[in-house]
């Protein structure tokens, strides 16, 4: 897959990666290791229903 045909995958992205071993997850976006490296791989829908989460979990891991 080029970056090309990457352009109009969603993305939580924040370009603010740094995962925090501890809870699991990027400090960033929410996302999991291994939903990163899985990304390109879930469905459009996979990876809406990902990024709907993901607010909650930040929110959680700010406590």
């Amino acid at each position: 897959m080029t970056l090309r045909q990457t352009e109009n995958i969603s993305s939580p992205c924040k370009l603010i990666c740094d995962l925090d071993l501890e809870k699991g997850q990027c400090v960033g976006c929410g996302r999991t290791r291994e939903e990163i490296a899985r990304w390109l791989s879930y469905t459009e829908l996979q990876r809406l229903a990902i990024m709907a989460e993901l607010p909650g979990r930040l929110a959680k891991s700010e406590k």
